[in-house]
């Protein structure tokens, strides 16, 4: 058995069974991954893939058990490389963060700035995506770190630590009527208008729907978007008011427009970061942590990792 056929493996699962893909991704040949996955059957003595013909069309049984040992095998064989790193070379390496638009635009610039001070030879990606997608990309071994508002507890494979709470304004162009309330900002003031906020798979938005919901409100949603800035743009417009991330709104910047507190009308959010219960952190990814989250030093991250585990 070799480390090599298990990559093959692993790689045509994360393809859907697309051996051509897997082959594209790895850089070699359909027929060398067709060969050498065979190998691996006639050895283990089971079959992995359903084949129909040269296509594969499932997994078998006993070929998802085989998948997810492979998966764990390859993942430790990557942290044996990342301890030697740790000793011989301290200060170089590589770390890469998935992260949603918001958190990549608005929390994140000081963080990095901070940290490539601190590491300047450390190769630092930002990867952006859903929650979806980022909590994906630390599962498959592409990213070390997710950092999002939502998704990542759908993952047993990650671990969560909770880095900070925050909560939503309502962005208005400047005079618009909500900017001469004498009173609290309410939801039916907000409902009275076309919105545009968050796509629903980012940043909390279950917990707008939810606050109309407990008021028996129907919001007239006109526009969603991914990005904070785009949000921005479609109020300067006057297409409508919008709902946003208070950390995304800038006096300096957003000069056209007026935010209005909304924090006592939705349930405030909290921004979390995961990590593969299974992976091995260099010094340097627990001081880019520290950075972000103040209260999340090596030593309770390291704890967190280790509760997980012995849940596991």
């Amino acid at each position: 058995m070799k480390l090599q056929q298990l990559r093959y493996l692993v790689e045509v699962a994360k393809q859907g069974l697309n051996v051509s893909e897997a082959a594209e991704k790895l850089h070699t040949s359909q027929p060398g991954i067709s060969k050498q996955i065979r190998l691996l059957e006639d050895e283990l003595g089971v079959q992995i893939f359903i084949r129909n013909g040269k296509r594969v069309v499932d997994i078998t049984a006993p070929g998802r058990e085989i998948l997810r040992i492979a998966e764990r095998i390859l993942m430790q064989s990557q942290n044996l490389k990342r301890i030697g790193e740790e000793f011989i070379q301290v200060e170089n390496g590589s770390l890469t963060i998935a992260t949603t638009h918001t958190q990549a635009r608005y929390a994140l610039p000081k963080v990095i700035h901070a940290f490539l001070q601190r590491y300047p030879k450390v190769r630092l990606s930002i990867k952006q995506g859903s929650p979806t997608q980022i909590s994906e990309m630390v599962v498959d071994g592409s990213a070390d770190l997710a950092i999002a508002t939502e998704g990542i507890d759908h993952y047993p494979e990650l671990a969560m630590l909770d880095c900070y709470d925050w909560n939503r304004c309502i962005i208005v162009p400047k005079q618009h009527p909500l900017t001469q309330l004498n009173r609290k900002l309410t939801m039916q003031d907000i409902a009275a208008w076309p919105l545009i906020t968050y796509d629903f798979a980012f940043a909390g938005r279950s917990k707008i729907n939810r606050a109309f919901e407990e008021q028996n409100l129907t919001p007239n949603v006109v526009l969603t978007a991914i990005d904070s800035d785009v949000i921005k743009t479609y109020v300067e417009l006057g297409l409508g008011i919008g709902i946003l991330a208070g950390m995304a709104f800038e006096p300096e910047r957003d000069v056209g427009l007026t935010a209005i507190d909304a924090s006592h009308l939705f349930e405030k959010s909290t921004t979390h970061i995961g990590m593969r219960k299974d992976a091995y952190l260099r010094g340097y990814a627990y001081d880019f942590i520290a950075l972000f989250a103040p209260h999340l030093s090596r030593a309770v991250v390291q704890e967190a990792l280790l509760c997980e585990d012995i849940e596991d």
